[in-house]
Parts: structure tokens; sequence; C-alpha cells
């Protein structure tokens, strides 16, 4: 069984969407995460931009060099303490989710916010206040994906309000829809705390929410300065054997994308991956 792998748009080193479809599908990959604003910064993606025509450019670009968009990456903060900016950013969103089936994509993806105005470490983040505006949020939008048959891939971080499995199974509980879904990232779950028992956080997190994962993100982590640095695939103590383990029993095929890993680094990780999933037994 061969790994589904693919890459963030806005890793390659290019803006044009041919460029970056062909760079991906010479990488030997076939799956892309595209954030449009990131990816492509020279095309208008302000809200209120998009259009089916847009969309199908950019996805007739990724199909003809046979690489499949698997997010539209919309990363906002969702709880913005500005009560006109968040609802600028869940509008946002919003346009993303009616346009994704143009862009031959079933999954929209945000992480959840912060507290505060700037994103960054806080611990006000993990409080029940913060965690009761990220489900009023993600209904918000929820609701609007049940209209269009989309998905909500929510990714969980310690950065964030969900910071934890646990609490990742408490929204995807709370807002109790089928078209909310989680987009896995293990390295997210790792803290000074726990970044040694991984084999427990991700037997966790498979128990909790398993059956809801519908894209992987692959990153690697080191220790530096007591605390947790996020670094390319490969070059840090993430257990990969864990995570394809399971995956080749429980999700085949399900689309695992880099992230955090540019050049030069791109080939070595892509290599290690498939090292690693090749090592697992089916």
């Amino acid at each position: 069984m061969k790994l589904n792998l693919g890459i963030r748009g806005h890793d390659i080193d290019y803006q044009d969407p041919n460029q970056i479809a062909k760079a991906i599908a010479a990488k030997g990959l076939g799956v892309a995460q595209l954030a449009l604003a990131k990816s492509f910064p020279t095309i208008p993606t302000n809200t209120g931009s998009l259009s089916p025509g847009f969309a199908k450019y950019i996805r007739n670009a990724f199909r003809q060099n046979q690489v499949d968009i698997a997010v539209i990456g919309c990363y906002i903060n969702m709880i913005h303490p500005d009560q006109e900016k968040r609802k600028r950013l869940l509008d946002r969103f919003k346009e993303h989710i009616r346009f994704a089936r143009d862009f031959g994509c079933s999954i929209v993806g945000s992480e959840t916010g912060n507290v505060n105005e700037k994103m960054g470490y806080t611990e006000n983040n993990f409080t029940d206040e913060a965690f009761w505006k990220v489900v009023d949020s993600v209904r918000e939008l929820t609701a609007e994906a049940e209209k269009w048959g989309i998905i909500v891939g929510i990714e969980g971080g310690i950065n964030h309000p969900i910071h934890t499995p646990e609490k990742m199974k408490r929204l995807l509980d709370e807002v109790n829809s089928n078209h909310l879904q989680v987009i896995f990232d293990p390295a997210n779950f790792m803290s000074m705390e726990n970044y040694q028992n991984q084999e427990e956080v991700l037997q966790e997190s498979f128990q909790l929410f398993g059956d809801r994962i519908v894209a992987i993100h692959a990153k690697d982590f080191v220790i530096e300065d007591n605390w947790i640095k996020m670094v390319p695939v490969g070059k840090g103590l993430l257990r990969y054997d864990l995570l394809f383990t399971w995956l080749k029993k429980h999700k085949p095929f399900i689309e695992v994308l880099l992230e955090n890993t540019k050049e030069p680094f791109i080939d070595d990780s892509i290599d290690y991956l498939n090292e690693q999933y090749q090592k697992v037994n089916d």
C-alpha cells in the first residue's frame, strides 16, 4: 500500500498555480493543501473575490498535473476578541465553503484561534470561556457547510483552545454534526509534559476521534530551550511508526500533507515518510 502524500502549496517556492502544481508533481506528490492568500499572493483572494471561474482555474491547473486539492486552508482566528473582525473572518471562511466544490475539494480547514488579537501561546486559551467561543464559531461554520455538502476540518494544537485530544472530542460532541471532522497533526498535541509518552497521546486521539480524522498533517518537533519547536519531517522526535501503523489498519489512502517542510528539506522528508510507511506491517 502506497502512502498518499502531498504538501502545502505555500511551502513550494512559486506563486503561480501552474508552477506550484508542476513542482508538486515533480516531487512525486499527488496531493496539495492550498491556503489561497498564502499560495497565490499576487492574485486577489480577499473576501468577495472568489468565484466558480477562479476556483475552476485553480482546480484545472492542478488536475493537469495530476495533483488533487485535498484541503482548502482558511486559517482564521475564529474567536478574535474584536466581534466585528471575528464576523469578517467567519464570513471569509464561509465564502471558502461555498466555492470549495469548484476547487474539486470537500474540506475547508482551520485551527481554532486565540483569545488575543495576536496569535501566540497563552494559557488563557485553555479556559471554558474560550472553548465555548470556539463552539459558537464552529457551529456557525458547520451550519454553512451543511448547506453546501462540505466538511469543516478542525486542527487542534497546544497554542489553541482545542489543545488536547479530550478538548477535540468535546468539541465534536458539542457541535454534533457529521460535517465537522478532524485534520490531525500529531506534532501539534505534543507538549513538554507528554512528548515522552507519544504512544499514549496517539492512542488516546485514535480512540476519541479516530473515526472523524479526514486528513493528516506531517511535521516534526524537537525540544529546544525547554519547549517544543517544530522542524521539518524526519528531523525530530515524532513517532511516525505509531501513526503509520494505525493509519494502515484504519485509514488506508488518507491524504498525508507535509507541513513546516520547505527546501532544501522536502526531498529528504518525502523519502523519510515513504520509508517509515513501508516499514510498518500491513
